[in-house]
């Protein structure tokens, strides 16, 4: 789960980087950011299962 939403992380910064819009451009930074929190979120709450 956590890997899927790591890609969707690199996804949504590919077209960051390819939009010309400014504010779609921070707009997917923002949400690849928050992919990325999720993501260690959940590889926290697994390691924490396995104890």
């Amino acid at each position: 789960m956590a890997k899927a939403i790591r890609r969707q992380a690199a996804t949504a910064e590919r077209v960051a980087a390819s939009t010309a819009d400014n504010h779609v451009a921070e707009q997917m930074k923002s949400l690849a950011q928050a992919f990325r929190s999720q993501a260690e979120i959940i590889k926290k709450n697994k390691k924490k299962k396995k104890k």
